[in-house]
């Protein structure tokens, strides 16, 4: 009769048997899948491994660090990495294998190496790199023409965040008057939902790409891990196939992401990103003042060469009224009269065409700066009232289907769900009936 055994009787002999066979702590390198700390700071790992051709989960395993190496442990590596300690990242542990009659399996975590991760996740940067420049896409973005002075801006960021706080104070409070206009295009700037999130405000943007001037994506620093979805291929992609210049702000002074390289320019700080756009539109009103400087320049080099011309023309004349008066004595009342009239005449008409000539240059060269700036103030105005928040609040009301502005209704169907949105509020409906015009 085979033999019988309890559960606890079997669990107890395998642990006895791990134990004998696996004496020593092991290396093992491994993905944090989750990560969870209880009240008694007992820190709970599961750890995975992938097949890097399927990026299928072909190893799993439950891991504790108690909380005596764990308080340890957790400042040592993010110290040293500048990661934060959280899923999503590959560690390389000093291991023991354990094995509990209750708890079944577990790897209780004695050490780590802060240089493997680090290490891992630079060499995921180069294969990003690597393989945009091999698509041939890298450099894309930064061939497209930069604006003169940008004023209409969109702006991905975190409405909360500290970065996108500094960028607006310091581009709408600039000591020139400047006016800009921004349109926030709220993300998710790290973590699991990131990248996607990104994306997707991306697109939003190329849905209205011819009214915009540039894209502006900012954010306020923060660790390696926090910041490692900037060293996305799609985010990097999609920056470099965008039709707008992409500015980048993303805060971290000592690394370039992936997405730095990929865009147009990158900056380090917001703050930065907008001391930039400011020093653009400062340099086109510098080019501005210095044309009018030497418009007037040019205006009062003529004058005054023609003055001269008059003035020598005028002793000519008089040396000629000189002579003919010397040779024909008996005319001289007449002819000083007459030719001192005709001269009079001459010169005035000359001096009256001068002054007027000044005067119009002068006027013109002014209303033309005036034109250009009054333009520009137009210009800005004309953007504020084409806000789509200004639209809603002169009592109109925009309808969206799938975040998508409903122009006709060729795309929609019964039982499709809108949105009415007005200045404050929105209004959930349900398609009933679909009526079309029928072509005549």
């Amino acid at each position: 009769m085979e033999e019988k055994a309890t559960l606890f009787d079997l669990n107890k002999r395998i642990r006895n048997s791990i134990e004998q066979n696996f004496p020593d702590s092991y290396w093992v390198i491994a993905e944090i899948s989750e990560l969870k700390i209880n009240n008694s700071g007992h820190c709970y790992l599961e750890l995975i491994e992938k097949d890097p051709n399927q990026d299928k989960i072909i190893a799993r395993a439950r891991a504790t660090i108690w909380s005596y190496t764990f308080r340890m442990l957790k400042p040592y590596f993010e110290t040293a990495s500048g990661i934060s300690l959280d899923k999503g990242i590959k560690i390389l542990v000093k291991a023991k294998v354990t094995f509990h009659e209750q708890y079944g399996l577990s790897l209780n975590i004695l050490d780590i190496d802060p240089g493997y991760t680090l290490g891992d996740m630079e060499r995921k940067r180069q294969e990003t790199l690597r393989q945009l420049e091999k698509d041939g896409v890298l450099e894309m973005n930064k061939q497209i023409p930069f604006p003169t002075a940008p004023q209409r801006i969109a702006l991905i960021s975190s409405e909360t965040a500290a970065g996108y706080r500094d960028f607006m104070n310091q581009l709408l409070s600039n000591t020139y008057g400047f006016t800009y206009y921004v349109k926030l295009f709220p993300a998710i700037m790290q973590g699991d939902e990131a990248i996607t999130s990104l994306i997707k405000a991306l697109d939003k943007i190329y849905l209205h790409e011819n009214f915009f001037d540039i894209v502006v994506i900012i954010r306020g620093g923060g660790s390696k891990s926090d910041l490692s979805c900037f060293d996305s291929y799609d985010l990097a992609y999609h920056i470099t196939q965008f039709p707008l210049p992409v500015l980048t702000g993303i805060g971290h002074e000592q690394d370039i992401s992936v997405a730095d390289l990929a865009a147009h320019t990158k900056l380090k700080t917001p703050t930065a990103v907008a001391e930039f756009l400011i020093m653009q539109t400062y340099s086109l009103n510098q080019y501005l003042e210095e044309l009018h400087t030497t418009a007037i320049n040019l205006v009062n080099d003529c004058l005054q060469k023609k003055q001269e011309q008059i003035d020598d023309l005028s002793r000519k004349l008089a040396r000629i009224g000189n002579n003919v008066l010397v040779i024909n004595s008996r005319t001289l009342d007449q002819l000083s009269y007459s030719f001192e009239k005709r001269t009079n005449r001459f010169l005035q008409a000359k001096k009256d065409f001068l002054r007027y000539s000044q005067s119009a240059i002068k006027s013109f060269s002014r209303k033309y700066i005036i034109e250009k700036k009054h333009y520009l103030q137009i210009a800005t105005k004309t953007i504020n009232y084409m806000d789509p928040q200004q639209v809603l609040k002169r009592g109109y009301s925009l309808t969206y289907h799938n975040g998508i502005i409903i122009r006709n209704v060729s795309g929609l169907a019964k039982g499709d769900m809108i949105t009415t949105k007005f200045e404050r509020d929105e209004v959930n409906s349900k398609v009933e009936k679909v009526r079309r015009e029928k072509k005549k």
